[in-house]
C-alpha cells in the first residue's frame, strides 16, 4: 500500500501542478514550496536564502573555502553551531531529513529534492517522473515566466536538477529504474493525475482485499 508519492519532473513539464492536483485528489499533504519554508524555519535563515540553495549544488570554490572556514572559526573560539554556514549541502541535508520524517508519517506527495532517491528502498513510496515534449515545455515556461531566453533557462534548470541528483545521491536523474512510472504530460494534466491516483488507490484496495482474505 502506497503512503507516499514522489514526483520528479523536467522543468516546464507541468510536474509541479500535477503533484499539487494529485495531493488534492488524495487529500494528502503536498511538500514542494512549503518544504523550502520549513527548511528556512529549521535553519533560521530567510526564505530567499533557502530558495537560492534549493535543488542546487555549490561551486567547487565554495566547497574548498567552506572546508577551511570551520577550523578557522573554531580556532577563533566560535561555537560549532555559530560556525555553521548555510549552503547547498546544508539545504540538501535538511531536505533529506524532512523527506524521511514526512514519509514516516505518510499521506504526502513530495516534489523533487531527490525524494525518489531518499525513499528508494521505502516499500510504501510510489515514484513518478513527469516529462514533456520540448515545444510544450518551452511554451509553458514562456507563459508562466515570460523569460526572454526560455530555451536556455529550461536547459540550465534541468542540468542543475540532474547535477543535484548526481552529487547527493550518485544517480542519473532520468534512470528509469528509480521510478515505477515515467509519464508524458502531453496526455493532459487530468489524465496524468488520474493515472497516478488510480495506482495509489488501487494499491490500497489490493492491500485491503488481501488483508480480508487472510
Amino acid at each position: 500500500m502506497f503512503g507516499v508519492v514522489t514526483i520528479a519532473r523536467e522543468f516546464g513539464s507541468g510536474g509541479g501542478a500535477i503533484a499539487r492536483t494529485v495531493a488534492e485528489r488524495l487529500g494528502w499533504e503536498l511538500l514542494d514550496k512549503n518544504l523550502i519554508k520549513a527548511i528556512a524555519r529549521a535553519a533560521q535563515v530567510d526564505l530567499e536564502t533557502a530558495r537560492r540553495y534549493d535543488e542546487s549544488v555549490d561551486s567547487w570554490w565554495h566547497r574548498i573555502n567552506r572546508a577551511g572556514l570551520w577550523p578557522a572559526a573554531l580556532a577563533g573560539g566560535a561555537a560549532a553551531v555559530d560556525a555553521q554556514i548555510f549552503d547547498a549541502d546544508t539545504m540538501a541535508a535538511l531536505a533529506q531529513r524532512m523527506i524521511l520524517d514526512a514519509a514516516a508519517k505518510g499521506g504526502c506527495v513530495i516534489v523533487g529534492r531527490g525524494a525518489q532517491c531518499v525513499l528508494q528502498n521505502c516499500p510504501g513510496a510510489f515514484h513518478v517522473f513527469v516529462y514533456a515534449p520540448w515545444r510544450e515545455r518551452i511554451a509553458r515556461v514562456q507563459v508562466r515566466m515570460g523569460a526572454k531566453n526560455v530555451e536556455e533557462l529550461v536547459r540550465s534548470t534541468d542540468e542543475v536538477r540532474a547535477t543535484y541528483i548526481r552529487r547527493y545521491f550518485g544517480c542519473d536523474w532520468k534512470e528509469p529504474h528509480l521510478y515505477q512510472m515515467m509519464i508524458n504530460s502531453e496526455f493532459g494534466r487530468d489524465n496524468v493525475v488520474r493515472l497516478i491516483v488510480d495506482v495509489v488507490e488501487s494499491a490500497g484496495l489490493a492491500s485491503l482485499l488481501q488483508s480480508v482474505k487472510v
